[in-house]
């Protein structure tokens, strides 16, 4: 939407005003009604009276009048009168008044009576940074039937909401229930969707790719000594499509935690040789395991670097694979075709930007895919599909065996027995502690506080957190050598530890179901039967019971919608706070399909 001049510009800027429809969803908050209320009825009313006498009552004020609006005798009721009071109401004085209307006794009362100016009018009201009468000023100015027609609405919502702004008796009929529920929330839902669909096509871009990678797949694939998935090979032919198109790939792939998301990243490297590709990861700890699964699986003659804060191996300029953290940022990287980013969401503000930069080019640019292991619900991904392509792998290698438990203070015996017999038998156990350091607003004992109980009662007990700066290295060492590990949620991921099949999550009500999922991933990466057990004070969670019934992390993703509601995904992050006032992902799939062929997306 282009402003007419600078100051409407400013104040859209206040507002966060882009587009025409943002405009016009910003409703008034109500109405305040002048018009005068022809005929008797209960409740808020405005009317002309006449005052006929005053009578003081102990803490009342009764008002003796002639409503010339309902050519009526009525009485005005006032409680705890002030001076004024008897001033405003003189008798043979006509008035207009605002009051709560009652019939008592045979008789209209109008109760705590209020004397206004005007009359005749219906004004709208608007919570905004701005003055009320700038913001009608505004909305007078731009929001217009027939260009919201422009916009995109069909007549029917175009008309819906400038009604809903009209200073009228029609607007105030509109926001009552339950026609606005019936009537004008799906119409807004609409609008909503819309206006969110209009600016995601605004932000795609198609960029020529700076080279088109096309070199065989299939040899690598039979070289594996193990089967792909039809989930997996299904997702290594839709990046080859996206490979050999004359724009470059931007594309979304997502599966859960444990579905072999590693070889579709190798494959993908293949498939890009001669030319070259890069990697980054959140941790050092999976960038070496992903480097050793990259030397065990790929062709000899692909040459590979790693490069991480603490380690460095091969030589840049000679790699045609380059694997690290966001160490690599600040290295002088050669010219890469095809650039992928493992849970891009876990990087920083400033080293997403630095991701950027190594996709973003003048004329040509990269290839550019992003890996997840935190799967987002079907509305949100269709959504987002406006900005990006999507795959998804949902079949996993193996099936994981993986009991979750509600536990509280009465299980902890049983608890002790069963990590005792984990450890006998050479497992693993992981206990996940929500804070570090005591804290006074927190019921459960943090990290600090718990690990003498275990340090006394186990031995190879290991301790990290997230601002131990040798957290990987703990965590390398208590894979090879560990039976307990006490951490914060730094395992959540990057973590592959073959042995361990128990995790316990202390106060797992503060976590959010897609870290409770990702830390129960954990468990079982190998077929080893796992436990996961939520340790909580609450006596009941529908939320956290209806976690334990699912190890599906895209049903996970549909119960956090329904409990969290929906997200943004302008940003292009997976996951963000709710940012739609009536539209309701979790809800209106059928809206967004509706809308999303509307507009072509």
């Amino acid at each position: 939407m282009q402003p007419s001049n600078p100051k409407d510009a400013k104040d859209f800027s206040k507002l966060g005003v882009t587009s025409l429809l943002d405009l016009a969803l910003y409703l008034p908050h109500h109405h305040d009604n002048h018009c005068l209320t022809q005929t008797p009825m209960l409740g808020d009313v405005i009317v002309s009276l006449t005052c006929k006498g005053l009578a003081r009552h102990a803490k009342t004020l009764h008002v003796k009048a002639w409503c010339e609006t309902w050519q009526k005798e009525v009485r005005g009721v006032i409680f705890n009168p002030k001076p004024f009071h008897f001033a405003l109401f003189k008798e043979g004085q006509t008035c207009y008044v605002s009051a709560k209307a009652e019939f008592s006794f045979g008789v209209w009362q109008l109760v705590q009576p209020k004397v206004i100016r005007v009359v005749g009018v219906v004004v709208p009201r608007y919570k905004t940074p701005l003055q009320n009468a700038r913001m009608i000023a505004l909305v007078s100015a731009y929001v217009h039937k027939d260009k919201l027609m422009e916009a995109g609405l069909n007549a029917h919502e175009a008309g819906v909401l400038t009604a809903l702004h009209g200073a009228t008796q029609e607007a105030i009929r509109m926001r009552k229930k339950p026609y606005f529920l019936e009537h004008v929330v799906p119409v807004l839902k609409r609008v909503e969707v819309l206006n969110h669909l209009q600016k995601l096509l605004k932000k795609k871009r198609y960029f020529k790719a700076s080279a088109t990678l096309n070199s065989p797949v299939d040899p690598f694939v039979k070289s594996l000594p193990f089967v792909l998935t039809d989930d997996q090979r299904r997702v290594i032919g839709e990046i080859r499509e996206d490979f050999v198109k004359e724009h470059a790939a931007k594309r979304v792939i997502m599966g859960d935690v444990g579905c072999g998301k590693t070889m579709v990243i190798l494959a993908s490297m293949v498939m890009a040789y001669p030319k070259k590709s890069l990697l980054m990861v959140p941790t050092t700890i999976l960038a070496v395991q992903i480097f050793k699964e990259a030397q065990r699986f790929l062709p000899p003659h692909m040459h590979l670097a790693l490069v991480t804060s603490a380690t460095k191996e091969g030589t840049l300029a000679q790699a045609d694979c380059i694997i690290g953290t966001h160490a690599l940022l600040f290295e002088p990287l050669p010219q890469c075709d095809l650039v992928m980013v493992d849970e891009q969401h876990r990087f920083g503000t400033k080293q997403r930007e630095g991701i950027k930069k190594l996709t973003r080019r003048e004329g040509a640019h990269p290839h550019f895919l992003q890996f997840t292991a935190t799967p987002i619900p079907r509305t949100l991904s269709m959504m987002n599909a406006t900005l990006v392509d999507y795959s998804f792998i949902k079949q996993m290698p193996f099936v994981k065996k993986i009991t979750t438990s509600l536990i509280g203070k009465a299980d902890f015996k049983q608890l002790l027995e069963h990590i005792e017999k984990e450890v006998a038998l050479g497992h693993q156990v992981a206990i996940i502690y929500p804070l570090t350091q005591e804290s006074e607003i927190h019921a459960y004992q943090s990290l600090e506080e718990g690990r003498a109980f275990w340090e006394k009662r186990f031995e190879g007990v290991f301790v990290t957190h997230g601002k131990d700066k040798d957290k990987e290295a703990v965590l390398a060492h208590f894979a090879k050598e560990g039976d307990i590990l006490l951490a914060t949620t730094v395992v959540e991921v990057g973590i592959s530890l073959p042995k361990l099949s128990t995790v316990v999550i202390v106060g797992a009500e503060h976590l959010g179901l897609a870290s409770l999922h990702q830390l129960r991933g954990r468990v079982s990466r190998t077929g080893l039967e796992g436990y996961c057990f939520l340790f909580t004070y609450k006596e009941a969670s529908k939320r956290l019971e209806d976690f334990t019934r699912t190890l599906d992390g895209f049903e996970i993703a549909e119960l956090d919608l329904k409990y969290r509601r929906s997200g943004d995904v302008l940003s292009g992050d997976v996951q963000h706070g709710d940012q739609f006032e009536w539209f309701d992902m979790g809800q209106d799939r059928g809206i967004l399909e509706e809308i999303k062929e509307r507009v072509g997306a």
